[in-house]
């Protein structure tokens, strides 16, 4: 499946993190592609709410969990700088899906880093 929403298809996921040489590329790819998997999923199951969306964003965050260790291994990690970039991405998701009144640190709310 492909994003159809044109601010998404057309948004630069994780951008900070690419143009930061800390950051592997192959592991930001990582992060990327649970970004497009999590807008292919709200366009897939359409979620009516905020709760059925933060199950969504709360299952990417958990793949985010998970990338600690690759970002670790590759000498680099889920710092200041990324978590910001990485919760700013998770916000501008759910803004181009209509969820205005999501609330950033409940998108995020189970991460680890």
């Amino acid at each position: 499946m492909s994003i159809t929403n044109l601010r998404m298809t057309e948004y630069g996921f994780l951008r900070g993190l690419y143009r930061d040489g800390y950051y592997p590329g192959h592991v930001v790819d990582r992060g990327r592609a649970v970004l497009v998997r999590l807008c292919e999923r709200i366009e897939a199951e359409r979620p009516a709410d905020l709760t059925a969306l933060y199950g969504l964003t709360h299952a990417a965050t958990e793949e985010f969990n998970a990338l600690q260790a690759d970002f670790e291994a590759a000498g680099s990690e889920i710092e200041t700088v990324a978590r910001e970039e990485i919760a700013e991405d998770f916000w501008a998701v759910a803004m181009a899906y209509g969820f205005t009144d999501a609330d950033v640190e409940e998108l995020i709310a189970p991460r680890d880093w």
